[in-house]
């Protein structure tokens, strides 16, 4: 099937797209479920080859592995797990089985616990040793703490409870600037690591527990973790009520539905979180039941699957023209690189075609005054996902968000239809004859033909963003399906842990250089010779 739509693509390959966009391909190459809107009119996928990537599904078992991830079997091969993220938004608790046990008891009691938990600390029941809390600190990294931080930022117009602080990175200059911002006698530091080992996460946890012991006498009091490991969060000092676990067939990435998501609860509160969880669970419906032509996360994982396996394209660039969304693209690159970054099928084998694009972006206006210059005018073709709403959330500067919108819309619009020669020429003309006028209007002039997607929905609230989300979950899982890889596992970022613990002691002096590359060696020297 791969060289059946390669040879398609070759047919099509120099077509102007243009011409293939009128009012009926706008219906028949857009998609719907609820309030989200998904056009792909912008592409040059035809009806021809729509249906070789829909016999791609069939031919890869899509249907029947996405029932299984589901039902709860362990398509996690490589490390023998279930996947099921799914389930933490399963909240009619319909029976999820894993292993003979029905895991939706366990998970809508932790809802519960992080519901009851997130209300005193938002009523001022659950108080610091100053007070009432005024400010949360997420420490994690990866999944731990890209989720709630993009959904935090999101939802920012939603937020009624105390401001939240993320902090990831273990250069102290992340966790500084978070305890400088906040009082430790009314902070609640929310350590968010599965086995209470992650480096990074324990570092800063540590440097953030000796920041409060400074002026509080309990420090343990004004913790929380995010683990299973209890006996650890109990040597940690904080009291089991306070731990919130989440079982191994949760992946980082995919983890804020669940304990995960602890701060977005306590900014937005439970009820809204909840709506955030039923957004999630209606794209897990509309993902199970719709037919492939109108299936959302089938029909993007396929576009993104011509775009870069079939026509070659390296890169996707994710582009909200949405500010509530600025980390996003950032959460996206761990979602789609993490999981489809692999190099081996499942059986091992080396996969015969790329694996996933690298994934970036940043919000609209900001990158048209960045980098848009190389999306329109360079010698790669990047194709382009937009996000939009129709309206914000300040009634007053509604007329603003109409020009954001009118924004969004034209440079899908400009990447398409482009600019020829001739009409470069008359932009100029007035100011410019011969060799010169030639030169001059070559620079203005734009390919087009290239390729953009666009979500469109009303308004950004937790329900539209649960579903925008689960969206690009499903997206993923589909990809990684078609390709033959595990989606679910992440080898790839092993070595580099190893290697770092065994030079640290390198770095700090304890032993010796001699035995690492001459590059590394020397790195160490300069570096130890400017005060590491």
């Amino acid at each position: 099937m791969w060289q059946t739509l390669k040879a398609h693509h070759a047919k099509v390959a120099d077509r102007r797209f243009e011409t293939l966009v009128d009012a009926a391909r706008a219906g028949n190459f857009s998609a719907q479920t609820g309030d989200m809107l998904f056009d792909y009119a912008k592409t040059n996928i035809d009806a021809d080859g729509r249906a070789l990537l829909i016999e791609l599904l069939n031919q890869t078992d899509v249907a029947q592995k996405r029932d299984a991830m589901l039902s709860g079997a362990a398509i996690n091969e490589t490390e023998g797990r279930a996947v099921l993220h799914t389930a933490l938004r399963n909240l009619d608790g319909d029976p999820v089985f894993v292993d003979g046990a029905d895991v939706m008891p366990g998970i809508l009691d932790t809802l519960d616990r992080m519901s009851a938990f997130a209300i005193a600390v938002r009523d001022g029941s659950f108080t610091g040793q100053g007070g009432k809390i005024t400010d949360v600190i997420n420490i994690g990294i990866g999944g731990s703490d890209l989720g709630p931080a993009m959904a935090v930022k999101a939802l920012a117009p939603f937020h009624d409870g105390p401001r939240c602080h993320f902090v990831s990175n273990v250069d102290p200059a992340d966790i500084a600037a978070a305890m400088a911002s906040c009082n430790p006698e009314t902070t609640l530091v929310i350590v968010a690591s599965k086995t209470f080992t992650t480096i990074e996460t324990m570092t800063n946890a540590r440097t953030a527990q000796a920041w409060m012991a400074q002026t509080v006498a309990d420090t343990g009091a004004q913790f929380a973790a995010l683990s299973t490991a209890a006996d650890k969060t109990a040597d940690f000092g904080i009291a089991p009520e306070r731990v919130f676990g989440f079982e191994d067939w949760v992946g980082g990435r995919y983890s804020m539905w669940g304990p995960i998501g602890l701060s977005l609860m306590i900014a937005i509160g439970p009820d809204a979180f909840r709506e955030f969880l039923r957004g999630g669970q209606a794209m897990d419906a509309h993902f199970k039941t719709a037919k492939w032509e109108d299936n959302l996360p089938a029909l993007l994982a396929l576009v993104g699957i011509w775009h870069n396996q079939i026509c070659g394209h390296p890169t996707r660039a994710v582009l909200p023209y949405d500010n509530l969304l600025s980390r996003l693209p950032a959460y996206l690159q761990q979602l789609e690189m993490e999981s489809n970054g692999k190099g081996v099928s499942m059986d091992g084998a080396d996969l015969t075609v790329n694996s996933g694009p690298v994934v970036w972006g940043e919000p609209g206006t900001n990158g048209q005054h960045a980098f848009y210059q190389l999306i329109h005018q360079g010698t790669r073709v990047i194709p382009c996902e937009f996000l939009v709403a129709a309206r914000g959330h300040n009634d007053a500067l509604h007329h603003q968000h109409q020009l954001l919108v009118a924004n969004c819309l034209a440079q899908s619009e400009a990447l398409m239809r482009g600019r020829d020669l001739d009409e470069a020429r008359s932009k100029v003309a007035d100011r410019f004859t011969g060799a010169e006028l030639e030169r001059q209007a070559k620079h203005r002039v734009f390919a087009g033909n290239r390729p953009s997607v666009t979500i469109a929905y009303p308004q950004l609230d937790p329900f539209m963003l649960g579903q925008i989300i689960a969206l690009y979950e499903h997206r993923v899982f589909v990809e990684g399906v078609v390709l033959g890889l595990n989606s679910y596992d992440q080898w790839g970022v092993e070595l580099g842990k190893e290697l770092a613990t065994a030079l640290q002691p390198v770095v700090e002096g304890a032993q010796s250089a001699d035995n690492k590359d001459g590059s590394t060696a020397a790195l160490v020297g300069f570096l130890q010779s400017n005060g590491v």
